[in-house]
């Protein structure tokens, strides 16, 4: 007799016997149960897995469909499966770099010893649609490292050769996709037929994956333009390279192998180039066209400040007088912050500053008065006054940051050319290996669940309840005026990972397995685990990472 298992549906409510072994798929057909999109993959007991697997014994599960982040995720991986397996079909010989998110969708580049054309871009979508409309199954196999590794240098992928080195796990997985071997580090689609949507198009050197919008998955992201990130992107890339440290295996290597402390120093240097270049053309604006003000935008957990106190340092080197005002300290008291659709406190809302009193006092301060200035109290919510003033001096110039510094509602008193805009984000080039990405948006979670808890008294669960609000804000208020930047300043580092990995474990680890946050504490514990440590001590401590780790020379 089979034994016989209980299986709760937090999605239905509903609970149900299901046969020992039954697969998440089977569960989803066995309970009727029909998500209003796509379904892409569950959490069992908080943990995501994919369709296949299999309950053993009793579970909750929670369906998930392609309008999660979760489920997204699933999808975007299973597409550049297809994606690298129709590369492989069609040049044998060429290699697949899977490079980061970019314009709604994500940048990749194929090695073929020629720049990729039109009519190599068609036949490699015609080819993902024969892969597709086949309906091969996304199979996992696990096996004992070593063994894996053979595998992967067999098959000509040394960078997840390297990787699984240098992590040195007892066993390990990988894929197969109709005999051909990759490795995608998550969940996947039961089968290629399950991919309904997509799109390539030739962009720069390479292409454009091009994925379903998640709050209307029957339509692709609309594509958006982004030159000036994708300028900033290929410089790091260009200096990762020519480090031999373009993959976090790389990296690891150097670390086992005691070259951090210069792999950190020249990423310092490589960061303080980019704000002196940045203070050498503020300095040319104030000259030739008396630019008095200095715009710094960016999402949360940019590194905005520092970076604003190391632009300030160049600016006088360049005899100026800069002035900060940070944008935070116009907040509006916790309890008139305006809610969000969640009816949260929409921290990233332009209408979370006191817009009258910010437009009012920097008017004063451009007319040469003195001004009061505020500071923010995150821990109460409140906004008070401590004393602060600032006031013009001559060869004085303001500096403000703040996510919304770049929308022009902010402060629609200032003409535009009479300021200099920067944009400020952790554009996180390294990569896994070279078809696992790492999100720029999980760079700068793991910053913020790092800070609030160090700074700001929040637990991970708190910082991660919050994200999906901050996301949406960000999407609404922030990214839509970054081109308008002047300048872009890529704030995120190779080693910075491997060096928060040690600070942020122990604060992920402390969410409970009950807690709704649990499946995405989970999964940035499980993708930390493939840094080696770097410890914070590597840092200078005018390193822009520790606004977030402590033990900064910069006054915050």
């Amino acid at each position: 007799m089979e034994e016989k298992i209980n299986i709760y549906c937090k999605n239905n409510d509903q609970q149900q016997v299901f046969n020992a072994g039954t697969s998440l798929l089977e569960i989803y057909q066995g309970m009727g149960i029909e998500l209003p999109c796509q379904l892409t993959c569950a959490k069992v007991n908080n943990i995501t897995e994919s369709l296949s697997f299999q309950c053993y014994k009793p579970k909750d599960v929670e369906f998930i469909g392609i309008s999660d982040p979760a489920g997204i995720r699933a999808y975007v991986r299973s597409l550049c499966f297809v994606l690298s397996k129709a590369t492989h079909d069609l040049f044998p010989d060429g290699k697949l770099y899977i490079e980061h998110a970019l314009s709604k969708g994500y940048y990749c580049e194929i090695e073929i010893g020629r720049e990729l054309t039109h009519e190599d871009i068609t036949r490699l979508k015609q080819r993902m649609q024969e892969i597709i409309a086949a309906g091969y199954p996304f199979i996992t196999r696990e096996d004992q490292t070593p063994k894996v590794i053979e595998l992967f240098r067999a098959n000509g992928m040394e960078d997840k050769a390297i990787l699984l080195e240098t992590v040195k796990e007892v066993y390990s997985k990988y894929n197969i996709l109709d005999g051909y071997i990759d490795y995608f580090y998550g969940c996947l689609l039961p089968n290629t037929q399950w991919l309904y949507l997509f799109d390539i198009e030739k962009y720069d050197r390479g292409l454009l994956l091009r994925v379903p919008n998640r709050n209307k998955p029957a339509e692709l992201e609309p594509h958006v333009n982004q030159e000036k990130m994708m300028t900033v992107f290929r410089e790091l890339l260009q200096f990762q390279k020519a480090m031999d440290m373009d993959t976090v295996g790389e990296l690891n290597r150097g670390i086992q192998a005691g070259d951090i402390s210069t792999v950190v120093q020249v990423a310092e240097i490589l960061q303080e180039r980019q704000i002196s270049r940045i203070a050498d053309e503020i300095y040319r604006r104030y000259t030739e066209q008396n630019v008095q003000t200095v715009l710094i935008a960016g999402p949360s957990s940019s590194g905005k400040t520092t970076f604003c106190k190391r632009l300030e340092i160049q600016l006088m080197a360049n005899t100026l007088r800069p002035i900060a005002i940070s944008l935070d300290d116009y907040y509006v008291n916790r309890e008139d912050t305006p809610l969000d659709e969640q009816g949260e406190y929409d921290y990233e809302s332009l209408y979370a500053i006191d817009l009258k009193q910010f437009d009012e006092d920097l008017q004063k301060i451009l007319a040469g008065e003195k001004v009061a200035l505020p500071t923010y109290n995150f821990q109460t919510g409140e906004r008070i006054y401590r004393g602060n003033t600032v006031q013009l001096q001559p060869r004085s110039i303001l500096v403000m940051e703040g996510i919304h510094a770049m929308n022009p509602q902010l402060a629609p008193s200032i003409p535009s050319d009479a300021t200099y805009k920067v944009y400020v984000s952790a554009l996180t080039s390294i990569s896994l290996d070279d078809h696992n990405w790492i999100p720029t948006t999980d760079n700068r979670l793991i910053r913020r669940i790092v800070r609030d808890h160090r700074f700001r008294g929040y637990s991970a669960k708190a910082t991660i309840a919050r994200w999906p609000s901050v996301r949406r804000g960000e999407d609404k208020w922030i990214f839509p005026f970054q081109e308008n930047a002047d300048a872009m300043f890529n704030s995120a580092m190779l080693y910075e990972l491997a060096a928060l990995r040690e600070i942020a474990e122990p604060i992920l680890k402390e969410v409970s397995q009950v807690d709704d946050e649990y499946s995405e504490a989970h999964r940035l514990l499980k993708f930390m685990r493939f840094f080696n440590y770097v410890g914070k001590e590597e840092l200078p401590n005018t390193s822009l990472l520790r606004e977030f780790v402590g033990g900064s020379s910069f006054k915050y």
